[in-house]
C-alpha cells in the first residue's frame, strides 16, 4: 500500500511547473545542438547552462557518482550514457535524457533524434521509425493516464501499442518512476503489462514515463563505465520520457511547453493546466 506523501497538492503541483519548464528548454537546447561533428559533451554544457541560468540545477549532478546534466546514448547504448568527446556521426539515433531541480523540486525528460545520412537513408529510416514508435508509445501511456483507475494501465497501452508496431523489444529491467521532492519516488511505472494494479490515479499522482524499446533483443549489459547500459546483439534503441502530474481537472505534462495537447490531440486527450 502506498503512502499518502505518494500525492502531492496542488501547491506543490503547481511549483513542479517551474522545474518542468527548466527542463524541457535545457532539453531544447540539447536536442537544438545536436549534429554530425558535436561532442555529447558540448550538449552536457549547453543544457547545464539553460538550467542553471533560469536559478535550478541539474539533477542528475545530484545522483551519487554521476557529475554530468545529461545521459547521452549513441546506436546500441539504451540509457545512462555518459557524455563523452567522441563526435556524433550522420546516421547516429541518439537518446538525451535530462533534468532539472529548480527550488527543490524536479523534472526528467528524455528525447531520441536520428541525425539525417544521404549515405544510408535505409538504416535512418529504421532509426526514425524506431525512434517514432518509441515516442508514440510514450504518448500512448500518457494518454493512458489520463483515463485511467490504476496506474499499472499505462504499461499495458504501452505494450498493446509496441506490439502492434512490429518486432521490437520493451526493455524489462529499466521502468520509469514517481517524481517530485526526489528525482526518483515511488511508483514504478512499467512499460508493460504486469499482474498487480499499481498506485490509484488521483490527483497528486506525478509520475515519469519513459518507454525504452530496441530493435532487437531486450537482454542488455552495463559497460565497464559501470553506468551506460547496451543492447546485448547490438540492435539500436531509442527512449523518450515526460514528468506528468494528475490534478483535479485532469492531466498535465509538467515537461511539455503545451502540457502535452499537440501530441494527445490525436489520442483524444485534452490536456489542463494546472490551476
Amino acid at each position: 500500500m502506498f503512502r499518502r506523501s505518494l500525492y502531492k497538492s496542488p501547491a506543490e503541483l503547481r511549483s513542479m511547473l517551474v522545474a518542468g519548464s527548466a527542463t524541457a528548454a535545457a532539453l531544447d537546447e540539447a536536442r537544438r545542438l545536436v549534429a554530425p561533428g558535436v561532442t555529447p559533451l558540448e550538449l552536457d554544457a549547453a543544457a547545464e547552462r539553460v538550467i542553471r541560468g533560469l536559478g535550478g540545477r541539474p539533477n542528475f549532478q545530484l545522483v551519487p557518482g554521476y557529475r554530468h546534466t545529461l545521459c547521452v546514448s549513441v546506436d546500441d547504448d539504451v540509457v545512462h550514457g555518459i557524455p563523452g568527446d567522441r563526435p556524433f556521426r550522420a546516421g547516429d539515433i541518439v537518446s538525451v535524457d535530462g533534468g532539472a531541480d529548480v527550488g527543490g523540486w524536479n523534472g526528467d525528460a528524455a528525447f531520441t533524434v536520428v541525425i539525417p545520412d544521404a549515405a544510408r537513408p535505409e538504416v535512418v529510416a529504421a532509426r526514425e521509425r524506431l525512434s517514432e514508435v518509441t515516442e508514440q508509445a510514450l504518448w500512448h501511456g500518457i494518454a493512458a493516464l489520463a483515463r485511467a483507475r490504476h496506474l499499472n494501465e499505462v504499461g499495458a497501452a504501452i505494450e498493446d501499442y509496441v506490439l502492434g508496431e512490429g518486432e521490437y523489444g520493451i526493455l524489462t529491467d529499466y521502468v520509469g518512476h514517481g517524481i517530485g521532492r526526489e528525482m526518483h519516488e515511488e511508483p514504478p511505472v512499467f512499460n508493460y503489462r504486469v499482474d498487480r494494479r499499481g498506485a490509484a490515479v488521483r490527483p497528486g499522482l506525478v509520475v515519469a514515463i519513459e518507454p525504452m524499446i530496441v530493435a532487437g533483443a531486450v537482454d542488455t549489459f552495463v559497460r565497464d563505465d559501470d553506468w551506460t547500459v547496451t543492447t546485448a546483439d547490438g540492435a539500436d534503441a531509442a527512449h523518450w520520457e515526460h514528468s506528468v502530474a494528475v490534478h483535479e481537472a485532469g492531466i498535465w505534462v509538467l515537461t511539455a511547453p503545451d502540457g502535452g495537447a499537440a501530441a494527445l490531440a490525436p489520442l483524444g486527450v485534452a490536456p489542463v493546466p494546472i490551476p
